[in-house]
């Protein structure tokens, strides 16, 4: 069974940080596109960023200002969001494509999802 599980969100002042994680545990072969996904009542969900092969991705609404990063040792992925917007504010979820030990089928896994709430 694969488990990802988030951290890091919270309430923080127009203009300010914060950083994201999410890991990746259980029964694991390999780890392939980790991603940050973020959804506001009412709208669907969009990505904000992902990272494959040391190639990352970015929603062009949070280029400059947000960066995604992994440790692959430790199946974590990372975002760091700095100039936070109050537009930002959401639930934000991260996903992974996992190929787990058993069956060895690559599938889509998604966290439980961390509040980020952003004030003007």
């Amino acid at each position: 069974q694969v488990q990802l599980v988030e951290s890091g969100g919270g309430l923080v002042q127009a203009g300010g940080s914060l950083r994201l994680s999410c890991a990746a545990s259980g029964s694991i072969f390999s780890v392939n596109t980790m991603g940050w996904y973020r959804q506001t009542p009412g709208k669907q969900r969009e990505l904000v960023a992902d990272i494959s092969s040391g190639i990352t991705n970015y929603a062009d609404s949070v280029k400059g200002r947000f960066t995604i990063s992994r440790d692959n040792a430790k199946n974590t992925v990372y975002l760091q969001m700095n100039s936070l917007k109050p537009e930002d504010a959401a639930v934000y979820h991260c996903s992974a494509e996992v190929v787990p030990v058993w069956p060895r089928i690559q599938q889509t896994y998604w966290g439980q999802g961390t509040q980020v709430t952003v004030s003007s």
